[in-house]
């Protein structure tokens, strides 16, 4: 095997550290599927997609590391698979990755004998100084720059921990200086202060492909500049031009953002999540942008607690093929007493898939449950309102093309599975009602991991009892059903990398059939929209996992 040629042992590697998955330009959307796991003490509970992918790349970088340590040999020809993806839950270690590029690039004769060139992923899920580690917000400023200088092909630059805006500033100029041909992903959180700066950023990479921007209100300081429009300075006045942004997620105090970007030209505008989070006042005005950009959507997230006009919204979005809104929401419609004259009806042709936040009061369970004791008023109005949401999309005269319905809420499973079913007083029979009421159109009722509502995680059964479970599992149309999830744990000293490999299967098994309601095929880039579930056991992450070599 010594003697086999470097291009096959390079392929071989590839296929070793199995990438494709976190390669992926597209980001999440809240329609991605949960996955139930068992934690540290031995209880189900819920792993986001974001999750999986985090532990994918942790045990990509481990096979990578294991590669690299086997001989010279696979050392000098693997090694540049550690660079590809850049992955950090300590973002101290960027000072020693920052010596790491500067060193390989002084010593290297051409571009692409630098370990940077092969960079095509930086993701940190931290961002903050440690003073007891010798960093400080500065000096891990300088260093993420340095890092991107050094990375002149780099697709997916992430940051999931909050950015002061300071910080944010200077970063975004070494994006827009060192890879404006090449960035396709960008994903930030940043103040809401620093919008200008957002704004002259995405001007400077008009490649972007997938965009998630969280603006925060972190001071007074940041909401008084905020409700200051003269604060944007020269970005208020210019018109940016994006022909690549399919994806567009927005989060937090997204307001004025908001009303900026309806004056933008985003031909190829696909996929939009807007999400207010907690807010009850100053909300973006929506109707507005989907007036302007909603024609050629094909997914669009609205999550706010306050109600949106869904009926204006579904008119201004004639293609929309999947849609998540608040099912909390009291929806007007023209056969209300109290309906609007010009109020259009609450009906879409193209509509083939629907998530629901909320529904937290729904099923008689958890804390929701438990305050409705105490204060029912609240609760009779939310249920009142969720009940004729359903009945509203499970009316085939209104949604012809609706082939699946989705409690998005992790919270709300995790109580399910902790009470063991809807709650007695009005859940079970309201669970009841909703399963036949979409039963009889034809229309599945899913949870948040993609399973039938319904559906909770157990234990593996004992050996005398498994002909049982079977025949259990086997009536979908009975009572709250009992499910074993798939990736039961192996054990043995390979059972992380055979673990690995079953789940990239399964991802790319997906792939091959996946509903393009939920990805981005139009656009000619695979996005995300399953990660299969991750087996427990395996929670822990190999020492150094992060890509800093």
């Amino acid at each position: 095997m010594s003697d086999l040629p470097a291009e096959l042992w390079t392929q071989v590697f590839d296929l070793a550290a199995d990438e494709d998955v976190i390669f992926q330009l597209g980001l999440p959307t809240i329609m991605a599927e949960s996955a139930w796991f068992k934690n540290f003490f031995g209880e189900w509970t819920l792993r986001s997609l974001q999750d999986a992918l985090d532990l994918v790349q942790r045990r990509s970088y481990a096979t990578k590391k294991a590669i690299v340590r086997t001989c010279k040999k696979w050392r000098s020809l693997g090694s540049e698979f550690l660079y590809r993806c850049l992955f950090f839950n300590d973002p101290a270690r960027l000072l020693a990755l920052c010596d790491i590029f500067d060193s390989s690039s002084a010593a290297a004769t051409t571009s692409t004998a630098s370990l940077g060139w092969w960079t095509r992923r930086i993701h940190l899920t931290r961002y903050y100084a440690n003073s007891t580690r010798g960093t400080t917000p500065e000096s891990l400023q300088d260093a993420l720059i340095s890092i991107i200088r050094h990375c002149p092909n780099l697709e997916i630059f992430i940051i999931d921990w909050p950015m002061a805006g300071s910080t944010f500033g200077p970063i975004a100029d070494a994006l827009a200086t060192f890879t404006s041909k090449s960035l396709r992903t960008l994903h930030i959180n940043v103040p809401s202060s620093a919008l200008p700066k957002v704004i002259w950023a995405l001007d400077s990479l008009p490649r972007v492909f997938a965009a998630h921007i969280e603006l925060e209100v972190a001071t007074p300081d940041d909401e008084l500049s905020a409700s200051d429009d003269t604060h944007l300075g020269a970005a208020g006045d210019i018109t940016l031009r994006l022909p690549a942004l399919h994806q567009l997620t927005l989060r937090g105090h997204i307001q004025e953002f908001l009303e900026q970007a309806t004056g933008w030209t985003l031909p190829s505008l696909r996929h939009l999540s807007i999400d207010c989070g907690t807010r009850r006042t100053d909300l973006p005005d929506t109707l507005s942008f989907l007036a302007a950009h909603g024609a050629p959507l094909l997914f669009l997230d609205l999550h706010s607690i306050p109600a949106m006009p869904l009926p204006r919204i579904l008119v201004a979005c004639p293609t929309l093929t999947t849609l998540a809104f608040n099912a909390d929401w009291r929806v007007i419609v023209p056969d209300d007493d109290d309906a609007e004259a010009d109020t259009p009806p609450l009906a879409h042709e193209c509509l083939t898939s629907v998530g629901l936040h909320g529904l937290m009061y729904a099923f008689d369970v958890g804390y929701a449950a438990a305050h409705a004791q105490t204060d029912p008023l609240p609760a009779l109005i939310v249920t009142s309102a969720n009940d004729r949401n359903i009945t509203a999309l499970c009316d085939r005269a209104r949604f012809p093309a609706l082939r699946r319905i989705r409690a998005l809420s992790r919270s709300l499973l995790k109580d399910l599975d902790r009470a063991n079913g809807p709650g007695p007083e009005g859940g079970m029979e309201r669970w009841e009602r909703w399963w036949e009421a979409c039963r009889r159109v034809g229309v599945r009722l899913e949870d948040c991991t993609g399973g039938l509502l319904g559906e909770l995680p157990q234990d593996e059964p004992e050996s005398e009892s498994s002909d049982e479970d079977e025949e259990e599992e086997e009536d979908e149309d009975g009572e709250f059903q009992i499910s074993i999830p798939p990736l039961a744990p192996q054990g043995g000293a390979g059972s992380n990398i055979d673990e690995l490999r079953q789940l990239l299967e399964e991802c790319r098994a997906m792939d091959e059939g996946r509903d393009d309601n939920y990805m981005y095929a139009s656009a000619g880039i695979a996005g995300f929209s399953n990660i299969p579930p991750v087996a427990s056991g395996s929670e822990s992450s190999p020492a150094g996992s992060e890509s800093e070599s």
